[in-house]
């Protein structure tokens, strides 16, 4: 699905309801539990992904790091997406095709890039629930808090060094609400359509991080930690109560 239509001042998140909005509508029916099932259209993804980018391109250079990675990552499935738009339009077939193959957790793999969008969403959906819950704490701080969450256990130093240095740069509350709000519209109003973003983003991450999850690939789940705890747990059982010791491979 190619977007041609242009993004007036402040709409990004009114797009990015009506784009959630409209894959819940086309969402297939069926066993929502069932991963051979579930669809998630690949565009649509990259598509309120690229509008996390134009709301950090508000917030100013502190998020100049994390804009460069979102964009890198939707660049690479894009290319692939491109390559073949009918193969690749579901994002689940990407995650499960390179997962059979053994590369979903090598090098520049499209769902090591689905991963770290992933948790990008997850930081955009912690600094929004923060921006309503408490608009009058100073943005610097809300946007650390947020990163501290979301991105920083999954960063290194270098990258970590940097958000340190750019949180200094973040513009104050009411130039950011002024930023993001559409014309003719009211903070009132703002404050509902964020409400109504966050409704809609949650669900949507969830089911992203459980099929990356199914195909072992987002570590930062915490399915995927309760799971791998129960693996050292039974491992352990074993090892205690079992007269050989048992090896897994």
């Amino acid at each position: 699905m190619k977007r041609t239509r242009e993004i007036e001042k402040g709409s990004e998140i009114k797009s990015a309801i009506e784009e959630l909005s409209m894959l819940i509508k086309l969402k297939p029916t069926g066993d929502n539990h069932d991963r051979t099932t579930v669809h998630i259209p690949t565009r649509p993804f990259m598509y309120v992904c690229n509008l996390v980018i134009q709301v950090l391109d508000k917030i100013g250079p502190t998020m100049t790091v994390l804009r460069q990675d979102i964009d890198q990552n939707i660049q690479r499935l894009k290319m692939l997406c491109d390559s073949d738009p009918s193969m690749y339009s579901n994002l689940v077939e990407i995650l499960k095709k390179e997962a059979d193959e053994g590369g979903a957790r090598k090098g520049a793999s499209c769902s090591k890039a689905s991963v770290w969008l992933a948790r990008s969403l997850d930081f955009t959906v912690a600094l929004l629930e923060r921006l309503v819950a408490d608009p009058g704490q100073e943005m610097e701080k809300l946007v650390e808090e947020s990163y501290n969450v979301t991105l920083k256990p999954w960063h290194g130093w270098i990258s970590s060094a940097a958000y340190k240095v750019a949180l200094k740069l973040v513009p104050d509350n009411k130039t950011l609400i002024d930023l993001l709000m559409p014309k003719d519209e009211t903070s009132d109003t703002l404050k509902e359509d964020v409400q109504t973003l966050i409704s809609l983003l949650v669900p949507f991450l969830e089911e992203i991080h459980s099929v990356l999850v199914s195909h072992q690939i987002d570590v930062s789940c915490p399915l995927y930690k309760v799971s791998l705890l129960c693996f050292w747990l039974l491992r352990s059982f074993l090892f205690f109560h079992v007269g050989d010791i048992v090896r897994f491979g």
